[in-house]
C-alpha cells in the first residue's frame, strides 16, 4: 500500500487552479507593462503594491495597528522614492529609522510580543527597493527584472505542477503541508529553464552563470513562500487578504519574489554598484 507521504497530493486540474490561471492572465500583462514603462510608472506600481503588502502584514501580525501600518508603508514607499532620486544608503537609512520606531512601539506595547513583529519593516520595504535598484540600471535593467519575474513565476508554477503530479515526501510539513521535495525540484527546474530561455533570447555572452543564478533564486523563492506560510500559520490566518481571486492577498502572490528580489539586488549591487545592479547580476 502506498503511504500518505509518498502518494500524489491530489487532482491536478481543480477549480482553484482554474481561478488562479484566470487571475494570472489578467495580472501578468499588467505587471509586464509596468516593468516595461519603467521610470515613475514603475515606482508608482511598486509603491502601491508595497502599501497593500504593509496593510496585509499588519493585519496578520500587528492586529491591524494603524501606527504600524503607517511605519511599514512609509519605509517601503519612502525607500522607493529616495533610491530613485538619491542613493541606496539614504534609502536604507529611511528603512532603518522606520524599523527602529516599529520595534520601539512593539516593545512598549508588549514586552512579550511576537518575534514576527520584529521583521515586518525590512520584509515589506526591501523588495521594493531591490526592484527599483535592478530596474533603474540603464543597460540591463529591463531584462534583469523580466528575467527575475520569469524565474519566480516559472519556479512557482513548476513547483505546483511537480508537487501535484509527483507528490512524495513533504518539504516542511509543520509549516506548509502541501509542499514537497518534488515541488522544490520543480522550482529549480523552472528557474533554470526560464534562465536558459531568457539568456538565449537575449544572446547573453555567457549563459551558465545565469542558469546557476536561476537555480539559486528558485530555491530562495520557495523559502520566501515558506516564510510567509510560517507567519500565517503562527497567527492562524489562511490568506493574507482577498484582493486577488484564487491567490488570496498580494503577499500570497509575491512571497517568493520578496526573498529572490532582495538576494538578486544585493548580489548585483555588490558587483556593479548602484548604477549597474542589473549588469552586475546578469553579466559575468
Amino acid at each position: 500500500m502506498m503511504s500518505s507521504a509518498n502518494k500524489p497530493a491530489g487532482r491536478f486540474i481543480t477549480r482553484e487552479l482554474a481561478v488562479r490561471v484566470a487571475a494570472a492572465l489578467v495580472l501578468i500583462p499588467i505587471a509586464l507593462l509596468d516593468v516595461w514603462a519603467g521610470s515613475v510608472w514603475f515606482e508608482l506600481g511598486i509603491a502601491m503594491i508595497a502599501a497593500i503588502m504593509a496593510a496585509e502584514w499588519c493585519r496578520i501580525v500587528h492586529r491591524g495597528s494603524q501606527f504600524q501600518f503607517a511605519l511599514h508603508a512609509l519605509a517601503a514607499i519612502g525607500a522607493v522614492l529616495v533610491v530613485s532620486r538619491s542613493d541606496t544608503t539614504t534609502a536604507l537609512q529611511v528603512i532603518a529609522a522606520c524599523w527602529a520606531m516599529s520595534l520601539a512601539s512593539e516593545v512598549l506595547r508588549s514586552k512579550s510580543g511576537s518575534r514576527w513583529a520584529w521583521w515586518g519593516v525590512p520584509y515589506i520595504a526591501l523588495p521594493g527597493l531591490a526592484l527599483i535598484l535592478i530596474r533603474q540600471s540603464p543597460e540591463y535593467g529591463l531584462f534583469a527584472v523580466l528575467w527575475l519575474f520569469a524565474v519566480v513565476w516559472s519556479a512557482d508554477t513548476l513547483a505546483y505542477v511537480f508537487g501535484r503530479l509527483i507528490g512524495g515526501p513533504k518539504l516542511a510539513p509543520t509549516i506548509s503541508p502541501n509542499k514537497t521535495w518534488a515541488g522544490l525540484l520543480g522550482a529549480v527546474t523552472g528557474g533554470v529553464v526560464a534562465s536558459a530561455f531568457m539568456g538565449w533570447y537575449s544572446a547573453l555572452p555567457t549563459l551558465w552563470p545565469l542558469l546557476v543564478a536561476g537555480a539559486v533564486l528558485a530555491v530562495l523563492e520557495q523559502l520566501g513562500d515558506l516564510f510567509e506560510s510560517a507567519a500565517k500559520r503562527r497567527f492562524g490566518v489562511k490568506d493574507s487578504g482577498r484582493i486577488i481571486p484564487g491567490h488570496g492577498g498580494v503577499l500570497d502572490r509575491v512571497d517568493g519574489l520578496i526573498f529572490a528580489a532582495v538576494a538578486a539586488a544585493a548580489f548585483g549591487y555588490a558587483r556593479g554598484g548602484q548604477e549597474a545592479v542589473a549588469s552586475g547580476l546578469v553579466v559575468w
